[in-house]
């Protein structure tokens, strides 16, 4: 599926809403609820079974997803901020909280990711971090080093304030 021209328009949850999904373990979507769907533009037929970068905006530094991933394969639950697009090409802010799901045997089976609205204070100050990721991820010819280059960069930032990822995201 080709991913749309960007819009530049913002689209907002509102704040009694809840965005579900579930995903295997190579992040192809098993589950979406009427939210997602909703608000990404996306029929359940499009979403199902596609990786969940489908909707990934190109404003989301890869260094975050690194993060992410490594947190959760490593059994642990995220919260993050993302941009999405949807189908048409806007864009909406959400705050992600996404855990792994267990099985009786305690392997990883497929992950959990539930999503809410945003404060603009909080896409205020996330928005130039991002940014400055996405920057040193491209100032490297090599991807790899980019992405290795950025990490660093985030961690860097994170015990210049003495927090996790998680602790920075939720004192926003």
């Amino acid at each position: 599926m080709q991913h749309p021209s960007l819009t530049g328009i913002e689209r907002k949850l509102a704040e009694n809403e809840i965005i579900v999904s579930k995903t295997d373990l190579k992040g192809r979507i098993t589950y979406c609820n009427d939210v997602f769907k909703l608000i990404s533009g996306y029929s359940e037929h499009e979403l199902i079974g596609k990786p969940h970068n489908i909707i990934r905006h190109s404003d989301m530094p890869r260094s975050i997803f690194k993060l992410l991933w490594d947190t959760i394969a490593g059994g642990n639950e995220i919260f993050a901020y993302v941009k999405n697009h949807t189908r048409n090409g806007d864009y909406y802010w959400v705050l992600a909280h996404v855990t792994p799901d267990f099985d009786d045997a305690g392997k990883i089976t497929g992950y959990n990711s539930f999503r809410r609205s945003v404060t603009p204070k909080a896409i205020k100050a996330i928005e130039p971090i991002y940014a400055g990721l996405l920057k040193e991820e491209a100032r490297h010819a090599d991807r790899k080093a980019g992405l290795k280059a950025a990490t660093e960069q985030l961690q860097q930032l994170l015990a210049s304030k003495g927090v996790t990822y998680d602790q920075f995201v939720l004192g926003l």
